[in-house]
């Protein structure tokens, strides 16, 4: 038996702020570090039929885009980096709790689970936890914290944030 003197520390986190309700097409809106440093901003696209969203640097550059797929049995979003798919995220029909699952295609999947509609649920791989997301952090009205686990595609995991986002509060 290890005792507490023994266990390995915490991981280092990256914290990130997102606005709980700026995922409104057509509205731009800025991610935070923790320090509150603008550091990425997400640009909604308000003339598609789908769901559009581009995450880009502070210089302007795309990282990632983000598209609703429609006609399909279930809301799917599909993450881009330039001409390649690197992450397809779908709500789990078959669950008694919410939960996504978030393919990475050759690189295995991704999944998230807990409370997305107040904005306290968790991502893992492999059953650790490579992110966390919750309002009680902030203190700021509105406002919800994501923190990333260092070593991680901090982009990445943010864009799935907000992919989760638009698909359980479809009205913004």
């Amino acid at each position: 038996m290890i005792g507490r003197r023994h266990q390995a520390p915490p991981p280092v986190t990256e914290v990130y702020q997102l606005q709980q309700r700026a995922l409104s097409l057509g509205e731009d809106f800025w991610i935070e570090n923790g320090l509150g440093q603008r550091v990425y901003r997400v640009d909604g696209k308000v003339f598609h039929f789908r769901k559009t969203f581009l995450l880009k640097d502070l210089a302007g550059q795309e990282m990632l885009r983000i598209q609703s797929r429609i006609l399909r049995f279930r809301e799917t979003m599909v993450i881009e980096r330039g001409d390649e798919r690197v992450a397809t995220l779908h709500k789990r029909l078959i669950s008694l709790r919410d939960r996504y699952v978030i393919d990475l295609g050759e690189r295995g999947e991704l999944h998230a689970k807990g409370n997305f509609v107040d904005h306290e649920y968790a991502i893992s791989r492999d059953g650790t936890q490579i992110a966390l997301v919750s309002k009680r952090w902030l203190r700021a009205r509105d406002t919800y914290g994501v923190s990333i686990v260092q070593g991680e595609d901090a982009p990445l995991l943010l864009a799935i944030v907000v992919c989760i986002d638009a698909i359980s509060h479809p009205r913004r």
